[in-house]
C-alpha cells in the first residue's frame, strides 16, 4: 500500500485536471475560484425551487436560466482551467481574467439584453452578431480547455460546415449561410448554443451533479468500498470482485468515471495485484467497473437527460430501462473476474473475523428487526401529520 500513497499525489492530479482543472490558486483568486461556484449552486438551488414563485422575486423564464448557467460555467473553464499544460497553476494569468470576463458577458447576454433582443428578433444589430461571434470562438476554446480538443475540433468542423456548404461535394452539398444568419441562430436564439441540451444541464444534471457530489464528500464514497470489501472480499479474486461492486455504487452518487476509478482504484488495484491479477488485468477491470458506473442510476450522465427532454418521458422511466442493464453489466464484470480468478487459482484476502452461524444469523435478524423498527416508527411517526396539517405537512 506504500506505493499507493505515493503515487496518489498524481493520481489526485490527474483527477483535478480533467474535473476541476487542477488550478489552484491563492489570495484573492483563490477565493474568487471557491465563490464563484457556490454563488453558482445557490443560483441553481434557488432555480430549481419554488422559492421564486412563492416570493415572487427572481422568476426566470428558461432563456435566462441557461445564458446564467452558460455564463457561470464559461467563467470558470477559463478561470481553473490552464490553457497549456505549461500554464501557471498556483495562479491566474491576466489574459485568462479577460477570457473569463468576456466569455460569462457574451453567455450573458440574453440575459442581460433579454428584452432588447426579443423586441428586435430576426432584426439583430451589428453589435449583437459581434458578441455572439465572439462568444462562439470563446466558447470553443473553453471545450478544449475543460474537454480536450476532440470535442473543440468536432464543433468546429460543423461550425465550419456551416459555411462552407457550396464548395462541399454535391452529395452533402448546401447553399450555406452568412455570418449574421449562423450567428444569429447559433447563439441569439433557443435553437443553437441556447438549445435542449444546455436546458437539460439547467434543469436536471447540474442539481443530480451536486447532490451526487455532496454525498461523495460526506464519505459515501469510502463507505461503498469498505461494504464491497466486506462482502467479497475473501472470495476467490476478491478484491477484483469488490472493485466491481464499490464501482457500482460509486456510480449511484458520481457522474464522472474518472473520479469513480480514483474513489475505488487507489486502493482495488493494488490489493487486485497482491492477490495474483497482473498490472494490465487489474486496471482493466477497474476501468470497466468504473465506467459502467456512469450508466447506473440515478446519476448516469447528461445523456440520460437528454433522453427524457427529446422523447418526451420521465426520468423515472429511463432509470427503469437502464436499471437491468446495469445490473446486467455488472453481473457479467463479476462473472469474468471469477473466471480469471479460477484459471490463476488465485485466494481471496484474509478474514479479520471468522463468525459463526448464530453470529451471523444474529446480525443479519438485527439489521432485520432495525429496519422493521423504523419504518414502523416513520410511518407511525409522521404518518398522522398528512390529516392534521393538510397542506403544511411538508413544513
Amino acid at each position: 500500500m506504500t506505493k499507493t500513497h505515493q503515487s496518489s499525489p498524481d493520481v489526485q492530479d490527474m483527477v483535478a485536471q480533467a474535473d476541476t482543472g487542477a488550478r489552484s490558486p491563492n489570495g484573492l483568486s483563490g477565493r474568487i475560484l471557491w465563490l464563484v461556484p457556490l454563488f453558482w449552486s445557490l443560483f441553481q438551488l434557488w432555480y430549481a425551487s419554488p422559492l421564486p414563485f412563492a416570493l415572487d422575486f427572481g422568476v426566470l423564464n428558461n432563456t435566462e436560466a441557461r445564458s446564467l448557467h452558460l455564463a457561470f460555467a464559461m467563467f470558470l473553464a477559463y478561470t481553473a482551467y490552464p490553457a497549456r499544460k505549461t500554464s501557471p497553476r498556483d495562479r491566474v494569468p491576466l489574459l485568462d481574467w479577460i477570457f473569463a470576463l468576456t466569455g460569462s458577458l457574451a453567455a450573458g447576454y440574453l440575459f442581460l439584453f433579454y428584452n432588447q433582443l426579443a423586441d428586435r428578433a430576426g432584426a439583430y444589430t451589428s453589435f449583437d452578431i459581434t458578441v455572439a461571434a465572439i462568444g462562439m470562438v470563446l466558447m470553443l476554446e473553453a471545450t478544449r480547455r475543460a474537454l480536450g480538443p476532440p470535442l473543440m475540433v468536432v464543433a468546429a468542423v460543423f461550425l465550419l460546415y456551416t459555411f462552407a456548404g457550396p464548395h462541399m461535394p454535391d452529395v452533402i452539398a448546401h447553399k450555406g449561410a452568412s455570418l449574421n444568419k449562423a450567428m444569429s441562430h447559433l447563439w441569439l436564439t433557443t435553437e443553437g448554443v441556447f438549445g435542449v441540451a444546455l436546458g437539460v444541464s439547467t434543469s436536471f444534471v447540474f442539481l443530480f451533479v451536486l447532490f451526487g457530489a455532496l454525498l461523495d464528500r460526506a464519505g459515501a464514497g469510502g463507505y461503498f468500498i469498505k461494504v464491497a470489501f466486506s462482502l467479497l472480499g475473501h472470495m476467490r479474486g476478491g478484491p477484483a470482485k469488490a472493485a466491481v461492486v464499490a464501482s457500482g455504487l460509486s456510480g449511484l452518487v458520481s457522474g464522472s468515471s474518472i473520479a469513480n476509478v480514483v474513489t475505488t482504484g487507489t486502493f482495488t488495484i493494488p490489493l487486485m495485484k497482491r492477490v495474483g491479477f497482473p498490472s494490465h488485468k487489474a486496471g482493466a477491470v477497474e476501468v470497466a467497473a468504473s465506467t459502467n458506473g456512469q450508466l447506473t442510476p440515478p446519476i448516469m450522465g447528461a445523456a440520460a437527460f437528454l433522453m427524457v427532454e427529446y422523447v418526451g418521458i420521465s426520468y423515472v422511466e429511463v432509470i427503469k430501462a437502464a436499471l437491468l442493464p446495469a445490473l446486467i453489466s455488472y453481473i457479467a464484470l463479476i462473472y469474468i473476474v471469477h473466471l480469471e480468478a479460477c484459471k490463476a487459482g488465485m485466494e481471496g484476502l484474509p478474514r479479520r473475523h471468522t463468525s459463526t452461524a448464530l453470529q451471523k444469523l444474529f446480525s443479519f435478524m438485527t439489521v432485520f428487526v432495525g429496519l422493521l423498527v423504523l419504518s414502523a416508527a416513520v410511518y407511525y411517526g409522521i404518518g398522522w401529520t398528512k390529516d392534521v396539517f393538510g397542506a403544511w405537512r411538508p413544513w
